[in-house]
């Protein structure tokens, strides 16, 4: 009798030291690379050359194939010499002076996909900085600190009524500053080893369209007046159940009967039980499929004193012609 092992969903790609301040060098006499992004990408696939063979296909790898990690952590990559203090307001930095983060940050994106951006999301930005907000400590938004941000993907509105279909595929996490006190911590938990953990009847629910997820927390703080905007009733968890797709709001799900409400809070206690852990600090970055699994992120003291965790994050397509209907005109990345 023969065990078929479980994939593994977990990844870690060390650079070496040869490597990183190669990589570094080229990197940081370079502009603003959102300035003239298809020219910045287009040098990045050069610079990102450098990577050792087994790094770079592990990375293209990771973007291609369905039965990678949904998740691998990269270390030892190249950082700005100095920093300016963290943004407070999530906005970019008008201080910054050197862009070797934007630049590593993009160099591994490119090799995932295309770069994106949504207009209800960080006003369409390409790069975004992910930094603790005071109005936001208490939301379940990326400018949050002072709560436990729940088990979720990245989704975009869609007037069509479908959030989970014109999302990122993947996404980028890349730490320029730490929390002071090492706190904070991102947890990814792959819907192959929530699929495993679930009982069967839990599952079949989460299988069914019996859910409708609440619009994305910017997009409703925006666009909405804080009022729901739901999604039309999709699955929660879908596809082969080798390789499913999983989708989950972080402003929210609503089950439409008690027993998908009841289904809602298990998926939440497994995908902390199942969930990787990683606590991210300067030279690291998270690549993340946005299909495969979800991610979240434990409560940390922030101070809003130009101290706090500072990460710069991009949205991935691997390719933008399917959310074409949706472009900005004038606008080749923007959505």
């Amino acid at each position: 009798m023969t065990t078929t092992l479980a994939p593994a969903t977990f990844a870690e790609i060390t650079l070496p030291d040869s490597a990183r301040d190669a990589i570094g060098a080229e990197l940081l006499p370079l502009a603003d690379p959102v300035l003239d992004i298809d020219r910045a990408l287009a040098r990045l696939h050069a610079v990102f050359a450098r990577l050792p063979l087994g790094a770079l296909q592990a990375v293209l790898d990771f973007g291609r194939h369905v039965d990678t990690p949904g998740v691998a952590l990269v270390r030892n990559l190249p950082v700005d010499p100095e920093l300016p203090a963290t943004p407070v307001d999530g906005n970019p930095s008008p201080d910054k002076r050197t862009f070797v983060a934007e630049g590593v940050l993009l160099g591994l994106s490119q090799l995932l996909g295309e770069p994106v951006g949504f207009t209800t999301e960080k006003a369409g930005r390409l790069v975004h900085d992910v930094v603790p907000v005071s109005a936001g400590a208490a939301t379940q938004t990326n400018q949050s600190s002072g709560v436990f941000l729940n088990f979720h993907n990245d989704i975009v509105h869609d007037e069509a009524g479908r959030y989970d279909v014109s999302n990122p595929d993947f996404l980028v996490l890349h730490c320029l500053r730490q929390d002071p006190g090492k706190e904070a911590v991102t947890y990814y938990a792959d819907a192959r080893d929530i699929s495993r953990a679930l009982a069967p009847d839990v599952l079949d629910t989460l299988r069914a369209p019996l859910f409708r997820l609440n619009a994305p927390g910017s997009y409703v703080r925006e666009f909405a007046g804080g009022a729901e905007v739901l999604s039309d009733p999709v699955a929660v968890i879908s596809g082969p159940d080798e390789s499913p797709e999983i989708s989950v709001s972080a402003n929210g799900v609503r089950g439409l009967t008690e027993d998908a409400e009841a289904a809602l809070h298990v998926l939440q206690r497994v995908c902390r039980e199942v969930a990787h852990q990683v606590y991210l600090e300067p030279g690291t970055a998270l690549l993340i499929n946005n299909r495969k699994g979800l991610h979240a992120r434990s409560q940390f003291l922030a101070r809003h004193d130009g101290r706090d965790r500072w990460l710069q994050r991009t949205y991935l397509r691997r390719s933008l012609w399917a959310i074409r209907y949706r472009g900005v005109s004038g606008e080749r990345r923007v959505h």
